[in-house]
This record gives structure tokens, sequence and C-alpha cells, in this order.
């Protein structure tokens, strides 16, 4: 027989000790409801719910922050170290179980240019889950191999099985690399005449689409240059090769980092977001990477 169970402590709700431990750390409701992805009233009820169950005050509230008081001080130390403890549980016992994976399609560009270089954060996150990405141009409903979890543009091609879900928002912008600018600077649209327009075969009218959406008269470049894949005509643009028409969701990384310039900021094109879908026999791993997607587009990552 199972050893008997001791009486237990009873319990303080825990979504609300998370949410006074974010509070505490901040020292902000405003900011510990941007961690948590809640409301500030969110917070606010929850550690006053917490308040009301301890039967002390946690936080004194003044005009514009909050100030831990003395008990609330004692109660952080501790909760802190409780739920870290609890995390480090979670995590060592998803590494020990057995591998549990997840089917991702999305295009190619797509995984080079935004899933790929942010895998790292959903890996440490659910390190029990293993990411398999496939790549592939079709449209769901015509992909061959199976799937938990696909992203694509627009929702034209979608299987009528599949509940879609919007995603991204987004809208191209001219793009080069800074030496290219210094070279030949475009602080309006017609000097782009002096530069190499890069394109997609599979986006090969965006510049004529950009050119009508802003009101330019149509220029002769100093030539162009065609590639299979827009993320080779991102990576022709970083090594300098001319300026291209850059989708803000695949080039938000390179824009913060400086290694790519948006001589026209002002000059955008807006796109059809993204959508991701999830496939009617996906496993329940893909729940999980959905939340993942979810939580990332909020943060804006």
């Amino acid at each position: 027989m199972p050893p008997p169970v001791p009486n237990l402590p009873r319990l303080p709700p825990l979504h609300a000790v998370r949410a006074f431990v974010a509070a505490a750390r901040h020292q902000s409701f405003t900011r510990a409801a941007v961690e948590l992805h809640v409301t500030h009233g969110a917070v606010s009820r929850q550690v006053k719910a917490l308040e009301t169950h301890l039967g002390v005050a946690l936080f004194e509230r003044l005009t514009r922050q909050v100030v831990l008081t003395a008990e609330g001080q004692a109660f952080f130390a501790d909760a802190a170290a409780a739920l870290s403890q609890i995390g480090a549980a979670a995590t060592a016992l998803m590494a020990r179980a057995p591998t549990r994976a997840v089917r991702i399609n999305v295009r190619p560009s797509f995984a080079v240019r935004w899933l790929i270089p942010r895998l790292p954060a959903f890996v440490a996150q659910y390190p029990g889950i293993e990411p398999q990405v496939v790549t592939s141009t079709a449209v769901p409903s015509k992909v061959v191999d199976g799937f938990d979890v696909a992203i694509r543009r627009g929702l034209q091609g979608w299987p009528p099985s599949i509940q879609v879900k919007p995603f991204l928002e987004d809208e191209v912008q001219v793009v080069g690399a800074p030496s290219l600018f210094e070279m030949r600077g475009v602080g309006a649209p017609p000097a782009l005449a002096a530069h190499v327009l890069l394109s997609a075969r599979t986006r090969k009218s965006d510049w004529d689409d950009w050119q009508r959406a802003v009101g330019l008269v149509r220029f002769k470049p100093a030539g162009r240059l065609q590639f299979d894949h827009l993320h080779l005509v991102l990576q022709a643009a970083l090594d300098g090769l001319g300026v291209a028409m850059g989708p803000t969701s695949l080039v938000a990384h390179d824009l913060a980092n400086g290694r790519l310039l948006s001589p026209l900021p002002h000059l955008r094109m807006p796109l059809e977001r993204y959508y991701y879908g999830l496939a009617p026999d996906a496993r329940p791993e893909a729940q999980f990477f959905a939340q993942w997607l979810e939580d990332t587009r909020r943060a804006g990552r």
C-alpha cells in the first residue's frame, strides 16, 4: 500500500502567486501584465485575491508605483524560490520523458527568415518536444506529407477540415545593406534607379506592385537579379548585391540589428497576413506550438 499522504497546508491560488511574483520582481503591475500576457486589471485582481487569502497587504499602492511591504518582501523571497523550483522540476521531467514531436509545414523563406531563428526559444520552453520543420511551396490542401501545424499567407488553399487562425500582419518595404546606401544614397524613390533590384521568382511582381501602391512612376534600374526564393533575395541584399522588397516579418531582426537598412521606411505596401492551422489529426504537442506562436506574436519577438 502507498504511504499515507500527510496533511498539506491550504495552498493559495497558484495563478495569483505567479502574478504576485511577477509584480514584485518588476515592482509594477503593468510590466507584470506584459510578461504574463494579461491585463493590468487581471494582475491587480489576482494580487488582491492573494492578499485576501493571506490576510495581509503585500504591496503598498502609491500614486504611480507599488512597493512591497515587509510581509510582501518575506513572501516574495519564499514564493519566487518555490516557483523556480517547480519550474526546474517540470523542465527536468520533460527532458527525461520520451521524445515528442510537432510537424511544422512552412514555406522555405518563412522557415529560414522567421521560424528557425526563433525555434531555440520554443525548445527552451518545451525541451521535451522536438520541432520537425518541413518546407513546401504548395498550399496546405496540396501538401503531400502530413503536418501538425501549417503556416501560410492568406486564406486561400486551406482544407475545409482545418480551422485557420490569424497570425502575423505584414507589409513590404525597400531594404538593402547599409554599405550600399553609403555609396549611393536613397533619399527619395527616384534614387532607386541607381541600384540593382533584387526579386524572387515566387514574388516577381513585388517591385511593380510597390511602385503602383506608393504612386511612383516606373523607372529603369541599373540592373535586375532574380532568385528562386525570397530568402535567397534577402541574403543577396545582406551581401550588398542590390536592394530588395523585404517583408517586415522576415527582415525585422536584420533591421533592428543594423544588418539591413530601410531608406524609405514611410513607403510601405501592405501584404496578406499570415495564418496558421492545426490538422484535425494533429498531435497534442501541436497545441503547445500554437500557444508559443501566439505568445511570440503578442510579445512582438
